[in-house]
């Protein structure tokens, strides 16, 4: 097993090449695509984000001082907008409360991070650990729909694995490093999207054919 995750990197690596992702600036700004890319593409995601740029309200602080109704107003784009202004708040609230500050409350270890992350209402598994690796540049292996789909193809994990057993595999399997987490899991998304489609899926020429 350890020999077929070590070979899926290195073709995913050979094929594609660094992927330098996620697509962000600022720590701060990583963290808010992270909660905002919830059930919608990144395209509209990366509309607000540029809109609140412009506005000059892509930061913490500015965020943080908008009351509840503006902000959902302002990610409306993203959807669901009225939810996520509230996680987006419940989050803001969680760091102002623990740690002061951005910075400081990213300082934390991998796992206190993690599950302060996971504490608050609507951050689940994908979006912490997303913020975690991505935000904070901590060691932790992200796992989304993409990850599932391609493992499942090939026969590395069951239909009914979970989260936390997928994610085992990968952190049980590899060093303990954020930049290979970064790298990989980047690697798997741009490879569902151009070849492990979730319907007609490109197999011929895939970098992963006879795993």
């Amino acid at each position: 097993m350890s020999n077929r995750i070590e070979e899926i990197h290195a073709r995913l690596l050979d094929h594609f090449g660094p992927q330098h992702w996620w697509p962000g600036e600022t720590p701060f700004e990583i963290m808010l695509g992270a909660v905002l890319t919830q059930n919608t593409s990144w395209r509209n995601v990366n509309m607000v984000i540029e809109a609140l740029r412009r506005e000059g309200l892509l930061s913490f602080e500015a965020l943080e001082a908008l009351p509840l109704e503006v902000l959902a107003e302002k990610i409306r784009p993203s959807g669901y907008y009225n939810q996520k202004a509230k996680r987006l708040k419940g989050l803001f609230a969680a760091i102002r409360e623990e740690s002061g500050d951005l910075e400081t409350f990213f300082a934390q270890n991998t796992q206190t991070l993690r599950e302060k992350l996971l504490a608050i209402k609507g951050i689940g598994p994908e979006t912490a650990d997303s913020i975690t690796l991505y935000g904070a540049g901590k060691p932790v292996f992200v796992v989304d729909a993409y990850t599932y789909r391609i493992l499942l193809r090939h026969d590395l994990i069951a239909e009914d694995a979970g989260y936390e057993e997928i994610q085992d595999l990968f952190l049980g399997k590899l060093p303990t490093d954020a930049q290979l987490f970064n790298e990989y899991h980047a690697l798997l998304v741009r490879l569902a999207k151009e070849y492990c489609k979730k319907t007609s899926p490109l197999c011929d020429g895939c970098p992963l054919q006879g795993v």
